[in-house]
């Protein structure tokens, strides 16, 4: 009987080997077109982490939505087209999924910190959270529904600032441009937004104990068309590649 077996078992295995390669499983690979909704301090980063995506998986297509986390929030939720969220902070990223708006929960792949902007030389010698509300400086934040908003407040908070009424702007990339426009003296926007402009604007560092660290998190959308090239996105900003260019543009590990 041992025999028997022994017998079945080679024959079994020699059959095995002499199937094609294509009897083997494959990994699908990802295809066609999707839709990030990023917040708009992703910009630089996302449009190098989307090339490094698309040369990857040549037969996709990346697109990008920018705007504030908490207006692609909205937006999706009332049924805009997407596959991909990723928002500056974690509690916009809750409602949606609160909403039933994500597949799965999402997961945090980059931080961020807190930057003063000021005009080319700093003219008005901005050094301090403080000083930005002096009489003779035009100080500009994110309107304080959105992330980059809620951040500057809190550190000014931190730093025992009481900031007076000022002009805002909807996201970080609008508030910082107030700056290189010559619109305003100072805008507290992130780090990465200051070196992304650092051809037309200074940036000013609050120090560690007055900032205020944000996080990132991301999820593949629950009514995308393309779940599963939503989700080899996510992945690759999650990985080695990914999170390097992330470093690269001044964005912190998660």
């Amino acid at each position: 009987m041992t025999r028997v077996l022994v017998i079945a078992v080679a024959m079994l295995t020699s059959a095995a080997a002499m199937l094609p390669a294509s009897a083997s499983p494959r990994v699908a690979v990802p295809t066609g077109d999707i839709t990030i909704a990023a917040a708009s301090s992703l910009t630089e980063a996302f449009g190098a982490i989307g090339k490094g995506f698309r040369s990857k998986y040549r037969k996709t297509s990346v697109t990008f939505n920018f705007g504030s986390s908490a207006t692609l929030e909205t937006q999706l939720e009332q049924g805009a087209p997407g596959d991909v969220f990723a928002s500056a902070d974690t509690s916009t990223m809750d409602s949606l999924h609160g909403a039933g708006g994500l597949r799965g929960r999402p997961v945090l792949f980059a931080r961020n910190r807190l930057a003063i902007a000021v005009e080319p030389g700093n003219p008005k010698q901005i050094r301090t959270l403080a000083d930005t509300i002096a009489d003779d400086v035009r100080v500009v934040l994110c309107a304080p529904q959105v992330p980059c908003g809620k951040y500057a407040l809190e550190a000014y908070r931190k730093a025992g600032v009481d900031v007076p009424t000022v002009p805002t702007g909807l996201t970080a990339k609008d508030t910082l441009s107030k700056v290189s426009l010559g619109e305003a003296d100072a805008a507290v926007v992130y780090v990465t937004d200051v070196e992304a402009a650092a051809a037309d604007v200074d940036g000013v560092r609050i120090p560690a104990a007055d900032n205020v660290i944000a996080r990132y998190p991301i999820a593949v959308v629950a009514d995308s068309a393309n779940p599963a090239t939503a989700r080899a996105f996510v992945q690759y900003v999650l990985s080695r590649g990914g999170q390097a260019t992330l470093g690269r543009f001044g964005f912190l590990p998660p």
